[in-house]
């Protein structure tokens, strides 16, 4: 009979495992990434904020410097065709398990759109376009988009996505090449253009940012390895919560649980998943306040998100899934909150915590608020909570 994790235990796991115990921070940013496999980058502010969040001395020049001078962490499109930070090592796990099925429909897709656009040989233009990116990148080192379409005059082309749609747009084909040698694993993104919070990055070649590139795995051996992590940081969980994560389908995650021997147990919802080796129980934690942003990995976590979501803060996330800046309570989803345009972070609780604990949530409010001190940012998927806070002075419950 396979052994039952109840939701109590689930929440010490999580708490433990991803570094939200103030016992448990870190300033080691690589092994704050680890700890949830992969941190999002889609928004450029949640990787600076949930590192920073699970950090003993929050600091925007260490993460800066994990990505940037030690490249103990690298930023790769992946799972779900998200962008995300991770150690080296998983990137190769994430590049061979999700990035190539890319790659393939996506050239396709950019030489139709190139065809459609007046190129003859679409596929000679983009064998030529790719080859000249790479060459700058080689002999001039990190460059901005702006700076490669001086030197690949092709990268300045015009494409017009969707011709003859009312929704037709036109950008420039840099956009696309780009786009694909990322998916390829031939470039990686770098430092942004701006500050932290911008999302318009540099971009190098990955065999002179990444020592060996990314190497050569299998699929199914990187599906396994990509598995294990999961199951090591976010079980129990479902093989739905995991084919949702990676965006597998139903037969790639059965395998790459069979094969990473992953353990049968039973949550409040019914069968789940731990890693070999990881059934023994785990007990109660201290308790605990985390301000976690947007698109946070430990929120987006899990497909079946009941036992950490109650239905009353469904409004922390968007229609689409997509989480906003969220406030947690010894491990489960109590609120929301948003920097307000004069700084003041804003939090709003959804569910009754009691005085102590609604003390705590406004500390750490004042803490990141003046962790963030000049620095403005605006969620890039605001939930409908985070827009109401940011329409609406708060009031007595807030």
């Amino acid at each position: 009979m396979p052994r039952r994790i109840g939701t109590d235990e689930r929440r010490a796991r999580l708490a433990r495992r991803h570094l939200l115990l103030p016992s448990r921070r870190t300033d080691d940013v690589a092994a704050i990434a680890d700890a949830v496999v992969a941190l999002h980058s889609t928004d450029p502010v949640t990787v600076h904020l949930s590192a920073m969040q699970r950090m003993v001395h929050p600091s925007v020049e260490a993460v800066e410097r994990a990505l940037y001078v030690d490249r103990a962490v690298v930023r790769h499109h992946a799972m779900r065709r998200t962008l995300w930070v991770a150690r080296p090592d998983v990137v190769r796990l994430m590049h061979a398990a999700a990035t190539r099925r890319l790659v393939g429909p996506e050239h396709r897709r950019t030489a139709k759109l190139l065809a459609q656009n007046g190129v003859e040989d679409p596929d000679a233009w983009l064998a030529d376009a790719r080859r000249q990116v790479l060459d700058a990148l080689h002999q001039h080192g990190p460059l901005t988009a702006r700076s490669l379409g001086t030197k690949v005059p092709a990268l300045t082309r015009k494409i017009v996505m969707a011709p003859g749609k009312r929704w037709s747009a036109s950008v420039s084909a840099h956009t696309r090449v780009l786009l694909n040698l990322g998916f390829e694993g031939q470039i990686v993104r770098t430092r942004p253009t701006g500050t932290w919070i911008n999302g318009a990055y540099t971009y190098a070649a990955m065999d002179s940012w990444l020592d060996g590139g990314l190497a050569d795995l299998t699929e199914r051996e990187a599906a396994e390895g990509l598995a294990s992590r999961w199951l090591r940081a976010f079980g129990p969980a479902t093989a739905a919560d995991l084919q949702w994560w990676t965006g597998w389908t139903v037969a790639t995650t059965k395998a790459a649980l069979a094969d990473a021997g992953a353990v049968e147990v039973l949550v409040d919802g019914g069968p789940a998943f731990v890693a070999a080796g990881d059934e023994e129980p785990v007990g109660p934690v201290e308790p605990w306040v985390a301000l976690l942003p947007g698109l946070d990995p430990t929120t987006m976590g899990w497909k079946e998100r009941g036992w950490y979501l109650p239905d009353a803060c469904a409004e922390t996330f968007d229609r689409m899934g997509n989480a906003g800046p969220t406030v947690w309570v010894d491990g489960q989803v109590v609120g929301g909150w948003v920097q307000a345009p004069d700084g003041e972070v804003r939090t709003r609780l959804l569910v009754d915590v009691g005085a102590e604990r609604r003390a705590e949530v406004l500390a750490r409010a004042a803490d990141l608020a003046a962790l963030l001190g000049d620095t403005r940012f605006t969620v890039r998927f605001p939930s409908p909570l985070s827009t109401a806070l940011l329409r609406d002075a708060p009031g007595p419950g807030d």
